[in-house]
């Protein structure tokens, strides 16, 4: 199964690629459901699965964080 990074902003900012980024969640590839239940706005930035666990990838949402590792080999 491929999965994506997909931002979540913070209350009143709009998302996108340039808006700061509230915290990273992993979704199943293009979906807008985070592993954590969570749902993420459809225009909201995203990164690929590879940056999990780098610089690029934090914060990065615990929960989604422990659903990944149980998804991949």
């Amino acid at each position: 199964m491929e999965h994506e990074m997909r931002a979540e902003y913070e209350d009143g900012v709009t998302p996108g690629p340039e808006s700061p980024v509230k915290i990273w969640h992993m979704v199943r590839f293009e979906g807008i459901k985070a592993m954590c239940g969570r749902i993420l706005g459809e225009s909201a930035a995203t990164q690929p699965a590879d940056l999990w666990g780098t610089p690029e990838g934090e914060p990065f949402c615990h929960s989604c964080g422990a659903m990944y590792l149980r998804e991949v080999p």
